[in-house]
């Protein structure tokens, strides 16, 4: 009996752990559902398959465990494929897939970077679904974790991004 229960806990807390070892990835729609629920800012990874720093970005940055604890904490976190093939529906508007010949993208994505088809980019957006600031291209952790900060504890209002950066302590 001893031996089932200490089984059953190890099992238990094993699972209590796995939360942390991946970022919780939301469709957008679903994390859009639970915002208005439960408000809190989003972040947009927007990648393609193709794309050689979206997965380096996927393994060496995504997969940190400090990233992971900091965005699963503070952020919906929403991974958007740039080239999706379905329709998605945001406040009123269906967004498509399109190809424009040589040029595939999802409408959604190619609005929220603003018709600048760049992978990956990384959009961070208020609990208001307001756009706060996109990021094009690769971003390491120490950067990604700065950034991360910057927009979590609402220094953008009232912080130039060069004093926040002089004066941030990691945690990596």
């Amino acid at each position: 009996m001893k031996k089932t229960f200490l089984l059953f806990a190890l099992i238990a807390f094993s699972f209590g752990t796995k939360a942390q070892d991946k970022i919780n990835w939301l469709s957008f729609e679903k994390a859009i559902e639970m915002n208005k629920e439960n408000p809190k800012p989003m972040l947009i990874d927007i990648y393609t398959d193709w794309c050689g720093y979206c997965k380096k970005m996927d393994k060496e940055t995504y997969a940190n465990k400090v990233i992971i604890k900091y965005i699963n904490e503070n952020f919906y976190a929403i991974k958007m494929d740039g080239e999706g093939k379905e329709d998605i529906t945001y406040k009123g508007h269906t967004f498509k897939y399109k190809k424009e010949g040589r040029t595939e993208y999802h409408e959604l994505s190619a609005a929220l970077m603003e018709g600048q088809l760049s992978y990956p980019t990384t959009i961070f957006m208020t609990e208001k679904e307001e756009m706060l600031q996109k990021i094009p291209g690769y971003l390491t952790k120490e950067r990604f974790e700065i950034i991360l900060a910057y927009f979590k504890t609402s220094a953008y209002k009232d912080k130039e991004w060069a004093d926040f950066e002089k004066n941030f302590k990691s945690n990596l």
